[in-house]
């Protein structure tokens, strides 16, 4: 009987060091994904601010501007 005993022992921390192992490996994947959305959204805010940038010179329309100047002329 004691020798059961030692060998569920046994399975119980070898399936402890391969779910530590499993953790750790899970741990790492997730902090690489952190990493790649944080520079996603970055990206997405610069193209966002970009776009914002070009809105706003649509909506500045110069041109009837530089016709009243030179009607002015």
């Amino acid at each position: 009987m004691k020798d059961k005993k030692i060998l569920f022992l046994e399975d119980i921390i070898s399936q402890r060091v391969r779910k530590q192992a499993e953790l750790d490996y899970y741990a790492k994947q997730l902090e690489d994904l952190e990493k790649k959305m944080f520079y996603l959204r970055k990206e997405i805010q610069l193209t966002n601010f970009i776009i914002d940038a070009i809105e706003q010179e649509k909506i500045t329309d110069l041109k009837p501007l530089l016709e009243s100047k030179d009607d002015q002329q």
